[in-house]
């Protein structure tokens, strides 16, 4: 029986044209890429680069897995919780299969509540790498292993019209439109009349396009009734992160109150806390992000959202070709799964560890077929990128 020989970790912060979903803000772009800023009204950090951690796992055979943890700011944190806390317990651990492994390591730390957090990235991180190394080992790709593909692609929706004005965005949408794309979502949470103004601008240069709003967690209960009322009239596609995270019960309310989906799940990292909102009905689509979640969590949530009739859309904002692999296995898996969420910016960024891209497009990503993950990770090029960051 094969044994796990080595972990190891790779913090990246790459420059890309522009920073994700545009520029951070009136700071010249020399300082935006030396730290983190607020994007006034949302509240969370932001990178001027693509910030993630990646996890080599090699067998003693010298096969490899490969995992990341979606790490848009402080990626050092996930790596320091690989290599002080996971990567000693996994090594010479016998390869039987993924999840004996991933209950092992979940416990290390479960009774301190860290199933959440930097812990739970590191986690995922680490499971997605093992799900790549067993399929490697088998000949078996991730979405055979769990079960096997309901498609050969998964569908998108194009996320964020980074454009600093409406007339801007429409135009966007509309060459969006012409490249073959149906859905898109607006990255908003600028105030109920502003949102507005921005949907019906979008909606007016590309009719045909299905919209949704993420309000980045901007807005109080009252307020986020109001808007949810308009999207309805207007046949929203969903309504994304529309309260503040921690607040279950608004968020049932909410869902009594408006038709337009309710989406929810980017800051979740475990089956428990989704099992809680989906208890409590306070949302209609899930968006459990694999990379921080872990390909063995993420299944669980699926099923979990199956037997509650909530269907599935995956998260995914800034992570490389790693990240964006198992969210389409996992995607693929899933009977239930609407569409995947399409970055057009940080596509490319996302291939440029991978010596052969996926395929992909504004319709939707082919599903890998080969071993594992089914990308082939360019080490030599992480490493020099890991040495530069």
């Amino acid at each position: 029986m094969l044994r796990i020989a080595n972990v190891q970790t790779y913090v990246l912060k790459l420059s890309g044209p522009q920073a994700y979903l545009g520029k951070l803000g009136n700071d010249d772009e020399a300082d935006e890429e030396q730290g983190y800023a607020v994007r006034d009204p949302w509240r969370s950090l932001y990178s001027g680069r693509y910030e993630t951690m990646l996890v080599r796992i090699t067998a003693d055979d010298g096969t490899e897995g490969w995992g990341e943890a979606l790490a848009p700011v402080g990626p050092e944190i996930s790596a320091a919780v690989v290599d002080r806390l996971l990567a000693n317990w996994l090594k010479g651990r016998e390869l039987k299969g993924v999840r004996p492994l991933w209950y092992g390591l979940r416990d290390l730390m479960r009774e301190r509540g860290h199933l959440v957090g930097h812990q739970a990235d590191a986690l995922a991180a680490v499971d997605i790498a093992l799900w790549d190394l067993y399929g490697k080992l088998t000949g078996l790709s991730v979405v055979q292993l769990l079960g096997g593909a309901h498609a050969k692609s998964v569908p998108v929706y194009i996320s964020g019209l980074p454009r600093p004005t409406d007339p801007e965005r429409a135009a966007l949408a509309a060459q969006w439109v012409e490249k073959g794309a149906t859905h898109v979502k607006l990255a908003l949470g600028k105030g109920v009349e502003a949102d507005l103004a921005t949907f019906d601008a979008v909606a007016a240069a590309a009719p045909s396009m299905r919209i949704a709003v993420d309000a980045h967690w901007a807005y109080s209960i009252g307020e986020a009734i109001e808007l949810g009322q308009e999207l309805d009239r207007r046949h929203a596609l969903f309504f994304e992160a529309p309260l503040v995270p921690e607040d279950v019960a608004g968020h049932t309310e909410l869902v009594s109150r408006i038709t337009t989906p309710v989406a929810v799940g980017e800051a979740m990292r475990n089956r428990y806390e989704f099992a809680d909102w989906l208890d409590r009905r306070a949302l209609r689509l899930a968006q459990p992000d694999v990379a921080r979640t872990g390909i063995t969590e993420a299944v669980s949530i699926v099923e979990l959202a199956s037997c509650h009739h909530v269907p599935i859309a995956c998260h995914h904002s800034v992570g490389l070709g790693i990240s964006l692999a198992a969210g389409i296995h996992v995607s693929a898996a899933g009977a239930d799964t609407l569409f995947f969420e399409y970055q057009p910016d940080t596509v490319p960024m996302a291939q440029s560890i991978l010596r052969t891209p996926l395929v992909e497009g504004p319709t939707g990503f082919a599903v890998p077929t080969g071993p594992g993950l089914g990308v082939d990770v360019d080490a030599e090029r992480v490493i020099a990128l890991a040495k530069e960051s």
